[in-house]
């Protein structure tokens, strides 16, 4: 029986820790201030935590479609990911 293991590269690594902070840092945020349902440019009412939860998905399928739709460099789609969720986020 063989195990196969994951190889955990650097920018790998990074990736989940950084969601872990996030996580970390949204349920800090909402323990000590607790969000209110309001309404944005998103068709229904979210909390934070709703609004980071769908700018994550959005930012998990921008990156999937760079990679599978265009040949440019991964660090694009970074960084319309992070505009993406920031705007989610604050605006939604």
């Amino acid at each position: 029986m063989s195990l196969e293991w994951m190889a955990w590269t650097l920018p790998t690594a990074t990736f989940f820790v950084v969601i872990a902070l996030l996580l970390l840092g949204m349920t800090i945020w909402e323990l000590r201030t607790p969000s209110v349902a309001r309404k944005g440019f998103l068709p229904i009412d979210t909390t934070r935590g709703d609004r980071f939860f769908i700018g994550l998905l959005g930012s998990a399928y921008i990156n999937l479609a760079w990679l599978g739709l265009t040949g440019l460099s991964p660090w694009f789609s970074l960084l319309i990911s992070v505009v993406f969720l920031v705007a989610v986020i604050r605006y939604g």
